[in-house]
Formats: C-alpha cells, sequence, structure tokens
C-alpha cells in the first residue's frame, strides 16, 4: 500500500530548534508517522518532548548552543543519539535564527551569529549524520530554506545569505552522497506564523503586503509543513534528491 512508504516506524529522527515553531511541528509529524525522536534545542524542549511520548515514541533532549558549537561538539551529539536510541535515519536541520539591521548597520556580530547556526550548523550535523547513514546504509538530510533562498530580502542580508546558502550545500550533499542510500533535501517555508515573524505580523502595512502576495491570502502554520516533513523522511521520497521544495501558499508563483 502506498500509504506504507510514509510510515517511519523503527525509524530515529533527531529535529534541531524543536522546543517550539516548525521544529515542534516537525517533530510531532515524525512521531505521529512512526519515529522516536531526539530534540536539540538551546532552550528547553521537554514541552515538546512530553507530547512526542504521549504519542507513544521515545524521546530524548539535547541542549545545545549552536551558536557556539563546534564540530566536534555536535558529532557527539548525533553520538548520542545513536547511544540513547540505537541509530539515526533522519536529520532534520530546523534550528535558525534571523537579525534584521539595514545593509549598512548589520554588525559584524549578526553576521556571524547568524551564519554560525544556519549554515555552519547545518553542514557539521549534516557531515556527522551522513557518515552515520553511508555506514548503515542510508538515511535522510532535510534541511530548512526560506523563500529567501530564491530572493534578497530586505533588512537581512545575513539571513538571505545563509538560505542561499543551504539551499546550495543541499545539492552539494546531494550530489555526493544520493548514490550511497543518503537522500539530502530541503524544504523552503514562505511567510509562517511562528517567533521569526512575529514582528512583521505586527506592523500593519507589512503584514498587509505580505498577505496580498499570497495566493492562498493567510500566514502558513507549522502544521502546513508536517507533510512535507513526513514525506522527505520517508521511503516515498527515496528518489528525490537535491530538492528544494517550497511550501509558501504560492508566494513565489504570484
Amino acid at each position: 500500500m502506498i500509504l506504507d512508504s510514509f510510515r517511519l516506524d523503527g525509524k530515529v529522527a533527531l529535529v534541531t530548534g524543536a522546543a517550539r515553531g516548525l521544529g515542534r511541528g516537525a517533530a510531532l509529524a515524525l512521531a505521529e508517522a512512526g519515529a522516536d525522536l531526539a530534540l536539540l534545542d538551546h532552550a528547553a524542549a521537554e514541552q515538546t518532548a512530553d507530547e512526542v511520548r504521549a504519542l507513544g515514541r521515545e524521546c530524548v533532549v539535547l541542549e545545545r548552543d549552536l551558536i557556539a558549537a563546534t564540530p566536534d561538539d555536535v558529532d557527539d551529539d548525533v553520538q548520542s543519539v545513536v547511544d540513547e536510541l540505537g541509530r539515526i535515519d533522519v536529520l532534520v536541520n530546523n534550528a535558525g535564527i534571523i537579525r534584521r539591521a539595514p545593509v549598512l548597520e548589520h554588525s559584524a556580530a549578526d553576521w556571524d551569529d547568524v551564519l554560525a547556526i544556519n549554515l555552519d550548523a547545518v553542514f557539521h550535523l549534516s557531515r556527522s549524520a551522513a557518515r552515520r547513514y553511508v555506514a548503515q546504509g542510508g538515511g535522510k538530510i532535510i534541511n530548512i530554506a526560506s523563500m529567501l533562498a530564491f530572493q534578497g530580502g530586505v533588512l537581512v542580508p545575513g539571513y538571505a545569505a545563509s538560505k542561499h546558502a543551504v539551499a546550495g550545500v543541499t545539492k552539494a550533499l546531494a550530489n555526493e552522497l544520493a548514490s550511497q542510500g543518503v537522500n539530502a533535501n530541503a524544504i523552503a517555508p514562505g511567510y509562517m506564523a511562528t517567533d521569526n515573524t512575529a514582528a512583521l505580523r505586527a506592523d500593519a502595512d507589512r503584514d498587509r503586503a505580505i498577505l496580498e502576495r499570497i495566493p492562498a491570502a493567510r500566514w502558513g502554520t507549522p502544521a502546513d509543513l508536517q507533510g512535507a516533513f513526513v514525506f522527505l523522511a520517508s521511503a516515498a521520497s527515496d528518489y528525490v534528491n537535491g530538492a528544494v521544495l517550497p511550501v509558501d501558499g504560492g508566494w513565489l508563483v504570484r
């Protein structure tokens, strides 16, 4: 049955930035599909963990500040997942930050922080997971890109640079790893009602301008991404490699 190919029973997924927002939504979707979860966040993710466990899945929580994390730190985290849950099959690189300032005022510290989480951590976690995947014969990497993987945005040069780079590294990983059973893909969310967009939604003019461009005529929610997460984590996507999948209510085609 085709629906069976979307099941994740017996799989283990690591989701970063899982305490709230899109990461929480991803974790719950993967758990509902049958996966056990590891949640990595700089903040306590116990509420999400409790929700995962309520679904009958195992769940471990790893606390890590990805701004300061070294490649060895994140490799230790991936190994902790294997040690505690027995394996790792799916990595969701969801953790990300955004810093808003005009280009001429955008600080070096903001640039460095955004790139550290949105790009450096994505690569180092992906490499660590992929080493385990190759040894076991396969696995899934799901990165979170953005509409700003396609566009330049305003007041967010570091974020735009990082999301363009996430799209690029996703394709690079796919080119090298697809033949070894590793699928690397990305989801590009549209304008989502999360903490990262609170300032935009609070600005009546910006909120109106954004909604006028979205054919679906509404902001997205974490639930709108859950089907894409399950698809890219499951056997249903085994021949999908290097894709950047927009889930944007039609924003890019407007």
